[in-house]
């Protein structure tokens, strides 16, 4: 990702907080717990800094919406599963060039004391 992110700019939402219901045992599914979404995309803003107009930029708070409603909508098993549908909205914008997504289940299920279980994608516009 350094390649792409090397060149452009970015646009960093770090500690989107979401109830969901993923997860593979059924408590998982039944209570659901909080989950933490770091995105940080690739987006070139020289057209937005030129015109300060949002539109020519990637609205984070629009973007946050989104994500959250897939956080918060069809469970899925794995984070992993969750990172790619988050980086597939990401990338839905025509302004994003790259995106990076970090997953975070603090309430894992894990017997031990943690301080964090993420799973991070990387996803670059084909």
């Amino acid at each position: 990702m350094t390649e792409t992110f090397g060149s452009l700019d970015r646009i960093t939402v770090r500690g989107l907080r979401a109830r969901g219901r993923h997860g593979v045992f059924d408590f998982e599914r039944r209570e659901g717990q909080e989950f933490v979404v770091d995105v940080v995309l690739a987006v070139d803003t020289r057209p937005a800094a030129r015109t300060d107009d949002v539109s020519d930029t990637v609205d984070y708070g629009e973007l946050s919406d989104r994500l959250v409603a897939v956080v918060e909508g069809e469970p899925v098993n794995l984070i992993e599963t969750l990172a790619q549908r988050l980086a597939d909205v990401c990338l839905a914008s025509p302004r994003v060039v790259e995106a990076e997504v970090t997953v975070h289940k603090p309430e894992a299920p894990i017997r031990h004391r943690f301080d964090d279980v993420s799973v991070t994608v990387s996803r670059r516009r084909a």
